[in-house]
């Protein structure tokens, strides 16, 4: 009696076992169909074999063309839905980490940053983010909004800050030579300190920004709005500033360096008359 129990309970385990694992659940299920196709069809093998195997291998092609079809459908679908995933799980972290003004919250966000832009994601929300003595070189921040954020101190080199919007924050000391700001809105951004050399700020919003004491050799600066900006001790050696908008000579008289610098003639000829030293080799 006890062996019998003792076999009844192996069974139970056993079906048990079969039920709680998907694959052999699928395999039991696979092995009963099995066995119930064949034996329905089985006179047909016997009786009929030539025809019914031309129906088999027609069959079977379909099958193969229907899984291999729905099999790639399904594995784009899954990648997909794991792409999106980790994108808004990078996202969600951003925001996580934002206001919080630690450097593992800024090596964190900017990890994010990086994984974002190689996911092909640019468009950024970096409000109020604290990335300050961070390393963001060559990364893609295009059309970001990036108003208030911390990136002083920060290696920025050669980022892509086209039409994103940096109004306030905080950029001083930070290494950003050859950045892209054309279009960008950075009013009463602070710059000070920064080097910007050979940065494009072509037709940027620089409104009331702070460049006092910033390295912004040949810096393109053309048509940008320069209302209220300070350029105290700035060096614009070879400067383009052609085309700029709300610069007057009270701006640039106070600039360590404006030679070689391309401006309007009536700055220029303004400059030169009273502020001469400035337009000279001070090498």
């Amino acid at each position: 009696m006890k062996n019998r129990e003792s076999f009844k309970d192996k069974i139970r385990r056993w079906v048990m076992e079969i039920f709680e694992d998907p694959i052999y659940t699928s395999s039991a299920l696979l092995l009963f169909l099995t066995l119930v196709v064949v034996s329905l069809s089985l006179h047909l093998w016997i009786n009929n074999f030539d025809d019914f195997y031309r129906e088999i291998l027609a069959e079977a092609h379909g099958t193969l063309f229907d899984i291999a079809i729905i099999g790639i459908f399904l594995v784009w679908i899954n990648k997909t839905r794991e792409r999106k995933q980790m994108i808004r799980t990078y996202r969600d972290e951003i925001d996580d980490f934002r206001l919080w003004e630690s450097e593992e919250a800024a090596f964190r966000t900017v990890g994010n940053i990086k994984r974002l832009n190689r996911n092909k994601i640019y468009e950024i929300n970096l409000v109020n983010c604290y990335l300050s003595k961070t390393n963001l070189n060559y990364v893609n921040l295009k059309n970001s909004n990036l108003n208030n954020v911390n990136l002083s101190n920060s290696n920025v080199l050669e980022v892509n800050f086209e039409g994103v919007r940096l109004n306030q924050a905080n950029l001083e000391n930070a290494n950003m030579n050859q950045a892209i700001l054309s279009n960008a809105y950075a009013s009463g951004a602070n710059f000070k300190d920064a080097f910007l050399i050979k940065a494009v700020m072509k037709n940027a919003f620089l409104i009331k920004a702070n460049f006092a004491n910033a390295y912004l050799m040949e810096a393109d600066l053309s048509g940008a709005y320069l209302n209220g900006a300070d350029f105290t001790e700035a060096n614009l050696y070879k400067a383009d500033l052609r085309g700029a908008s709300g610069l007057t000579i009270d701006q640039l008289r106070v600039a360590k360096s404006l030679y070689l610098t391309e401006m309007e003639e009536d700055l220029k000829n303004e400059l030169a008359k009273y502020h001469p030293e400035l337009l000279g080799n001070q090498s």
